[in-house]
């Protein structure tokens, strides 16, 4: 086993140049001062004290930056995690209590065990039948979410623990009286702020400055009214910390933590591919499963609670000049600079300025041009996303995550098992002997009244061979045609159930005179057809490696009588 196998960064190591690291530094103290401001509102989401978003920045950015494979993923806490984590949790414990945050940092080890186990069983591919429009569903709902969360803190209305979506916005209309318009006023100034910022000063951290300004009005409004802090961030690294093993934890929490982790990957790959589109790098999807799962294993030490990649850092990390993840790395150690000179700052950090400015990240969740895409063109990801969608908001966020990748899954399923078997038959030109096959929905030519062609245009297993079964079937008992040629160019592979079934049609078309015929098969399915004595149930004298051995073959086991009779002449042999 190589050493770039076990340690990837030896990899991008030798790609460092002078050049490129001063890229990276740039990249690198580009994204600190973006992740500031997110990691404390994040935390805030995840019901932790504000400090842990940034200790998981800290932390969880340098670990997946040596062992994913992305050039340009930066990990984190980000916003989905922060609110299913919240969720999970809770449910557990009070929030921002001792028995939380333990809680929270088994949760992150647990569903870092699950991410690297699936890196190492190399099962990267799964996420490629994980629509991304679950994702989009998700976060869509968790924005809307997470933005009723922050209603009370914004407007001063009471509304109790705990309350579900629908009770939340019932409490907050029925408290509309009761607002406080000096906190609704610091609220909506952080969140305009920070919007104008980011609209004419694109390059400076539009949050920060929203945070700046919010906290400017709180100290002009602390004499008219009561305005809670977020209080002082402790100016010091990450303390060590451990999570909780007692078998009765692990068990409590084992299936939430397949959710964040299957969350966590979903999302880390995405981005990760989204990104490498436009850098030109491939993506190992197993690594970064491996990257992800020890990032948050070792986090879970380092008081980090559950993250993953973050398409807003990770976007502006490529877009800052980042060759190579040293900026990632060098963007924790900047954030570990930062924290340690102006931590306590936040203690001047009023909650409805935090409110605020999480209404902003929560809106910047909303991918409304993928959603407006995906309602136009395709009805099946639709039902994904209304689905996912609508089971965030009323359903627990682990059953909606679950929903959503099952309902996926099971579409995939009902294309994969509904091939297209259109079918074939040469044109016209007889005298052309360089003539094609061609699909008869598409030029009216006339077809053998013995011999059916036809094409399966996908992989013939469990789930699409009842299909295939009725579409021979229909063939034999509509058209009495028993001789039929499948054109295999089509099929990736047949599993032995399909096998099986193909046998017994073969079975049944001998008893009726036919056969079931191949020609074009693929050399990995004709090997595994040798191998599971596939072929030599059906009979080797059914199988071909060219069309026209096949038609000449098959021609001398058709009923000459009906031949003397027919007009269609499409073979040569017919001449």
């Amino acid at each position: 086993m190589k050493f770039e196998t076990l340690f990837p960064f030896l990899i991008w190591f030798k790609l460092l140049t002078k050049e490129s690291v001063k890229a990276d530094f740039v990249a690198g103290l580009t994204g600190a001062v973006i992740v500031l401001p997110q990691g404390v509102a994040f935390a805030t989401i995840a019901g932790l004290p504000p400090e842990y978003g940034l200790y998981t920045a800290m932390v969880m950015p340098i670990i997946a930056a040596l062992f994913g494979s992305s050039f340009h993923l930066v990990s984190g806490p980000t916003t989905a995690i922060s609110i299913v984590v919240f969720s999970a949790v809770s449910h557990h414990a009070t929030p921002g209590t001792p028995e939380f945050v333990h809680m929270a940092l088994t949760l992150t080890f647990l569903a870092g065990v699950y991410q690297f186990a699936f890196g190492v069983a190399r099962l990267g591919s799964l996420v490629n039948f994980v629509s991304h429009t679950v994702v989009i569903g998700f976060t869509a709902g968790a924005a809307i979410l997470i933005a009723t969360s922050q209603l009370k803190h914004v407007t001063g209305i009471f509304v109790p623990k705990g309350e579900t979506f629908l009770h939340t916005w019932m409490d907050l209309y029925a408290g509309i009286g009761d607002i406080n318009p000096y906190l609704l006023v610091i609220g909506i100034a952080t969140l305009i702020s920070a919007l104008i910022a980011k609209r004419f000063m694109p390059k400076l951290p539009n949050l920060l400055i929203g945070m700046i300004i919010g906290s400017v009005l709180a100290l002009f409004f602390k004499n008219y009214t009561d305005i809670k802090l977020v209080g002082e961030i402790p100016a010091h690294l990450p303390p060590l910390s451990h999570p909780e093993f007692s078998f009765e934890t692990l068990k409590l929490l084992a299936p939430e933590a397949f959710a964040v982790a299957l969350l966590g990957l979903i999302e880390a790959v995405s981005i990760s591919r989204a990104v490498a589109t436009k850098s030109s790098q491939r993506i190992d999807s197993n690594q970064e499963f491996i990257g992800q799962g020890l990032s948050n294993m070792t986090g879970s030490f380092f008081s980090s609670y559950a993250g993953s990649g973050s398409f807003t850092r990770s976007g502006i990390n490529y877009e800052a000049g980042a060759k190579t993840p040293l900026s990632a790395i060098l963007a924790a150690i900047f954030l570990m600079i930062i924290v340690l000179l102006i931590a306590p700052l936040t203690a001047y950090l009023p909650i409805a300025a935090m409110g605020g400015v999480i209404l902003l990240v929560a809106y910047n969740l909303i991918d409304f041009h993928h959603i407006k895409h995906t309602l136009s063109f395709s009805k099946s990801e639709s039902s994904i996303l209304i689905t996912t969608f609508f089971a965030t908001l009323f359903l627990e966020l682990e059953f909606a995550i679950y929903l959503g990748v099952l309902l996926s899954l099971i579409l995939f399923l009902a294309k994969t098992s509904t091939p297209r078997i259109p079918t074939l038959s040469f044109d016209d030109a007889v005298g052309d002997p360089n003539r094609k096959l061609v699909n008869i929905n598409k030029k009216p030519v006339k077809q053998c009244p013995q011999l059916k062609i036809i094409r399966i245009d996908m992989s013939i297993y469990f789930g699409s061979i009842n299909h295939i079964q009725n579409r021979i079937a229909n063939i034999v008992e509509n058209e009495r045609i028993y001789h039929i040629l499948i054109v295999a160019s089509g099929i990736n592979f047949i599993d032995l159930a399909g096998a099986s079934a193909l046998v017994a049609e073969n079975s049944s078309l001998k008893k009726l005179g036919g056969g079931l015929y191949f020609v074009d098969i693929k050399a990995p399915v004709y090997e595994f057809s040798a191998k599971s004595c596939f072929i030599k149930k059906v009979g080797s004298n059914h199988f071909f490696d060219s069309k026209p051995e096949a038609i000449a073959a098959i021609y001398k086991k058709l009923d000459k009588n009906i031949c003397a009779q027919c007009n269609a002449l499409i073979f040569k042999e017919c001449q």
